[in-house]
């Protein structure tokens, strides 16, 4: 070999290891940033015995990132409808202490429970005015928990609503990001540039949208990438999708949330033909559309059955049933066995029993609540002090069984017990559920993005030896660089 081929030759291994130092070097650098994937400088023989850098290889695991888009969107569904839970849990105090203590749970079954309790003292003592003031204000608490939950359901819906708006714009603003680093990309594979960090930048965006909305890849030629919603609808070709979405304002019992549309294609709602699987917008469409007005139509089941339970009936045998304890503005007549949307937010304590409001606590016991005016509706004639007939007929009312509608969810014949009870079994099952998917899903979230780092990772261990392998040949290439210059200036010399 020639001192020039041989100069060439070291001259090449300087540079390419050189390329493969600042590979390493970005590396080393990268161990501790999320998705960053290690990197190898592509290294082949030249036609003179050299070396060189051909370009730079990144560690993918196709099926182990697939895997982790997916957990990431179920994930975030989850943790969606877990979180809705929650919040009317804390604000209704549904899963504090027992179903029927109304000490520590202010939930509509157990403040129904201590209505029961305070009218059986009642029955006890029928001219207890005391007793009787302890009958209104348990009847008042269990109206106002009514309201209360009717608030805390439709201000949820309008939270999710406008967390959905967020999420929307969140995917439109990654698609549009996508598309910028998906042509650096295309563009530099065509013209043999290393595009591998803008690799892990799409990487990192697809892992973004995938908590916003579940997804699913195809790669095309040049590294070009198409994403689809994993109902189906196209998320990005070439060009993103518009995702489209027109928030509600304010929500009450009867309003329905506007559909999530991808490229013209409702992806939510009744009226969807790709449906969203999964994702934080899939989360809270659930809760906003399903969940939540699930639990309404329990709620105003509960208010219709307590008005039917304590209606008043004509005792002359003509006239129809008239609210009677618990009654709604603008009350005519009770309700049938349907769900009337929003009635849990209407409904109150009838004026006409309050003395703060100019009624008679006596007509508690004696009826005459639904219409003082209307002596039909009285139930003791006589005034009798001890008169305990209505008193029990309401305390039977809570165990008679009554219709209800089969659309909330909890059957159709039950005590009015049974209902407000079932409900709250119902919503602890939902709310348990949600809160264990949730764990679940974390924890397989965590060990799938575990195993991709493990297999696409930086070992920092193993860059460090290679680092120092590399520092060793650059030294030997040095070395042999100063041997072949010695060479020649001894030639020169002897010349």
């Amino acid at each position: 070999m020639s001192l020039t081929n041989a100069g060439a030759i070291a001259n090449q291994s300087l540079g390419t290891i050189a390329a493969q130092i600042n590979v390493v070097s970005r590396n080393i650098a990268g161990v501790h940033v999320s998705g960053y994937a290690t990197k190898t400088a592509l290294v082949s023989t030249a036609s003179n015995g050299g070396v060189a850098v051909d370009g730079v290889a990144r560690a993918t695991n196709a099926a182990l990132f697939q895997n982790s888009l997916q957990a990431s969107a179920t994930q975030a569904a989850a943790a969606a409808l877990s979180s809705g839970f929650d919040q009317i849990d804390q604000a209704l105090g549904l899963s504090s202490g027992s179903a029927t203590d109304a000490s520590s749970n202010r939930s509509p079954a157990a403040l129904l429970s201590a209505l029961k309790s305070a009218l059986q003292s009642y029955s006890a003592s029928p001219s207890d005015t005391t007793v009787a003031q302890s009958v209104l204000s348990s009847a008042k608490a269990v109206a106002q928990a009514l309201n209360t939950a009717d608030t805390t359901v439709q201000s949820l819906r309008a939270q999710a609503d406008n967390d959905i708006a967020s999420s929307v714009a969140n995917i439109n603003s990654i698609l549009t990001q996508f598309q910028q680093v998906n042509s650096e990309i295309v563009a530099g594979v065509q013209t043999g540039r290393d595009v591998t960090s803008a690799l892990d930048q799409r990487d990192a965006l697809l892992k973004s949208l995938s908590s916003e909305i579940g997804v699913t890849t195809v790669t095309r030629a040049n590294n070009d990438m198409v994403i689809y919603a994993d109902g189906g609808a196209t998320l990005f070709e070439t060009a993103p999708r518009a995702v489209v979405f027109q928030a509600t304002g304010a929500y009450t019992a009867s309003t329905t949330g506007n559909a999530v549309y991808v490229d013209g294609v409702p992806v939510t709602g009744a009226s969807a033909s790709m449906s969203i699987q999964s994702g934080k917008l899939q989360g809270l469409t659930q809760l906003r559309d399903v969940i939540a007005p699930q639990y309404q139509s329990q709620l105003d089941e509960t208010a219709r059955g307590l008005i039917a339970a304590f209606a008043e009936n004509d005792q002359t045998g003509l006239g129809a049933a008239a609210p009677g304890l618990f009654t709604y503005s603008g009350a005519t007549f009770v309700p049938g066995a349907s769900v009337a949307p929003g009635l849990a937010g209407r409904i109150i304590v009838n004026p006409n029993a309050d003395p703060s409001q100019g009624g008679d606590l006596d007509r508690l016991r004696d009826g005459g609540v639904s219409d003082p005016t209307n002596a039909a509706y009285i139930y003791n004639t006589t005034g009798a002090a001890g008169f305990t007939n209505r008193i029990n007929a309401l305390v039977a009312a809570f165990s008679t069984t009554q219709s209800f509608d089969p659309s909330a969810g909890l059957g159709s014949s039950l005590s009015l017990t049974d209902f407000v009870t079932s409900s709250v079994g119902w919503f602890e099952a939902q709310r348990q559920q949600a809160s264990d998917t949730e764990s679940y899903q974390s924890t397989l979230l965590s060990q799938t993005t575990d195993a991709l780092s493990n297999a696409t990772g930086v070992n920092l261990d193993e860059q460090m030896s290679k680092m120092l392998d590399l520092e060793n040949s650059y030294q030997a290439s040095a070395k042999l660089i100063s041997a072949i210059d010695a060479m020649y200036t001894a030639l020169f010399q002897a010349i």
